[in-house]
C-alpha cells in the first residue's frame, strides 16, 4: 500500500482534524505534505458536505444543508520541484469507500452507503430546478462494486468510482480573474434564485494550516469550490476513474494539489447537483512533472486520458432532446437546453414505469448513464442524447405491445 500522506479520522469533521484540509481555493493555503515526482501516495477524503447528510428516510438534511462548508478537500500536497508553467501528470491508481470495521463509523457516508440529493431551489438548485424545486434524497447501499437503493427500488448497477474534484492551486492572478468574471456574472441578475455564481464567503472558510493572522484576508479573497475552472476543480467526469491520467496546469510553486468529492457512481452531467452517489473514502495517485509543458502544448485547461475501467453494459434505451423550450420557444443551437429536454424526456418515460419523477431524476444522476451532444450543425436545433443502460433494471423498460404494468416502486426520501 502506498504511503498515506493525508490521513483522516472519519469519526471527526474536517474542521476537527489534526491536520485539516480546506474548502476554498487560494494560493496561500499551506501544503499539508510533500511528495516527489515519480512517487505513489494515498489520501483519505471525507464526504463533500463534511457529514451533513445522514442515512435516513427524510431529506431534511439536504433541505437544511449549510453550503458554506462545502467542499471539504484533502490537501494541498506539494509536488517537489513543480513550478508555474509545468504540467502535473496525475495517475489515478485506485480508490474506494471507507471500510466500517477499520475505523469509519457506520453513520459516515462511504461506510457501506452513499447518497444522491436534489437540492432545493433556494439552496443551490440543480440542472432541472424549475421542475424539481424541493429537496429530495436517495440512500444507496454498497455491495462490492454494485449499488442498490430502498428509495429507488428495481435497479442494481455497477458504480464507476472517481474523484469529482481535484486540481492545483490557482495563482493570485488567476484567482483575481475568477473573482472578477464571476462577480460580473452575478451582477447581470443579482437577485436570481438560485444565484448565477457564488462569490467568496468568509463564513465557515476552512483554510488548512494557514496562520490565524492571515485568515480574515484570505477568506475574503478565496474562491468557492463549486464550479470547474481552468485548473480543473469540480469537473465531475465519471471516466476519471481507476487507470485514468490527468494532465493539470501548474500555477504556483509546488503545484499544491488537492482532491475531494469522491463518488461511488455517477451519470454523465451529475444533473441533480448533488447527483452522484456521494461518499467518503480513500484514493491513490501517482504523480510526475512535464517541465515547461503548459507553453509547449498550449495548455490553458487540463487534458485527460480516461481510464479503462467502467461498467460493461451493452444495451441502452436512448432519449433525444432538441433546443426547443418547454413553452415551445426555439433556441438557436442551445446544447444545454437540448440536454435538459433529453433528461426530461427520460424522466417522463420512467415515470410511466412506476417511478416518481423525483426517483427518476435521482436515478439519472447516480447510475452510469451516457450523455452525448449528437448534432451541433443543423440549424436551428442542437440535438443531445441520453443513454440509459437497460440491464440495470429488474424489469424490461423497453417499449412493447404489451400493456404497461402498474408497479409500486415506493418513493424517494423527501423533506418533512
Amino acid at each position: 500500500m502506498a504511503e498515506n500522506v493525508f490521513p483522516l479520522d472519519p469519526t471527526k469533521s474536517m474542521f476537527e482534524q489534526e491536520v485539516p484540509g480546506h474548502n476554498r481555493w487560494h494560493p496561500e493555503i499551506p501544503a499539508a505534505a510533500s511528495v516527489r515526482p515519480g512517487s505513489d501516495f494515498r489520501m483519505d477524503c471525507l464526504e463533500w458536505t463534511d457529514g451533513q447528510v445522514k442515512n435516513t428516510d427524510d431529506a431534511n438534511d439536504i433541505r437544511d444543508m449549510d453550503l458554506s462548508k462545502n467542499h471539504v478537500l484533502s490537501g494541498p500536497i506539494e509536488i517537489e520541484g513543480a513550478e508555474p508553467g509545468d504540467i502535473l501528470v496525475v495517475d489515478i491508481l485506485d480508490l474506494g469507500p471507507f471500510v466500517p470495521e477499520k475505523g469509519a463509523p457506520a453513520e459516515a457516508a462511504g461506510a457501506g452507503w452513499g447518497y444522491t440529493g436534489i437540492f432545493a431551489r433556494e439552496n443551490g438548485g440543480g440542472f432541472l430546478t424549475d421542475h424539481f424545486p424541493e429537496a429530495q434524497k436517495a440512500i444507496w447501499d454498497f455491495h462490492g462494486v454494485y449499488a442498490t437503493s430502498r428509495h429507488v427500488p428495481g435497479v442494481r448497477f455497477a458504480g464507476i468510482g472517481h474523484p469529482g474534484l481535484f486540481g492545483c492551486a490557482p495563482s493570485h492572478e488567476l484567482l483575481a480573474e475568477w473573482n472578477r468574471r464571476e462577480r460580473a456574472l452575478i451582477q447581470t441578475d443579482p437577485e436570481r434564485v438560485p444565484p448565477l455564481a457564488l462569490p467568496p464567503e468568509p463564513r465557515n472558510a476552512l483554510l488548512g494550516t494557514l496562520p490565524e493572522s492571515e485568515r480574515e484576508r484570505v477568506a475574503a479573497e478565496a474562491c468557492r469550490t463549486v464550479p470547474p475552472r481552468e485548473h480543473c476543480g469540480n469537473v465531475d467526469i465519471k471516466n476519471l476513474s481507476r487507470g485514468a491520467r490527468a494532465y493539470l496546469p501548474v500555477y504556483v510553486e509546488g503545484a499544491k494539489f488537492s482532491v475531494g468529492d469522491l463518488h461511488f457512481s455517477q451519470g454523465d452531467g451529475e444533473i441533480s447537483f448533488c447527483g452522484a452517489i456521494e461518499m467518503g473514502g480513500w484514493i491513490e495517485f501517482g504523480v510526475d512533472l512535464i517541465k515547461g509543458g503548459m507553453e509547449r502544448y498550449g495548455m490553458n485547461t487540463p487534458f485527460f486520458k480516461p481510464g479503462p475501467v467502467e461498467p460493461r453494459y451493452s444495451e441502452f434505451l436512448s432519449f433525444i432532446g432538441i433546443s426547443v423550450d418547454e413553452d415551445g420557444s426555439n433556441r438557436y443551437m442551445d446544447a444545454t437546453l437540448a440536454y435538459r429536454r433529453a433528461c426530461l424526456n427520460a424522466i417522463d418515460y420512467l415515470s410511466r414505469q412506476g417511478y416518481t419523477r423525483e426517483q427518476a431524476y435521482l436515478l439519472l444522476s447516480a447510475a452510469p448513464i451516457e450523455a452525448r451532444f449528437s448534432g451541433m450543425v443543423d440549424i436551428p436545433n442542437a440535438c443531445a442524447t441520453l443513454y440509459i443502460p437497460t440491464e440495470i433494471f429488474d424489469f424490461d423498460i423497453r417499449p412493447s405491445k404489451e400493456e404497461l404494468v402498474a408497479r409500486d416502486l415506493g418513493r424517494q426520501a423527501s423533506a418533512g
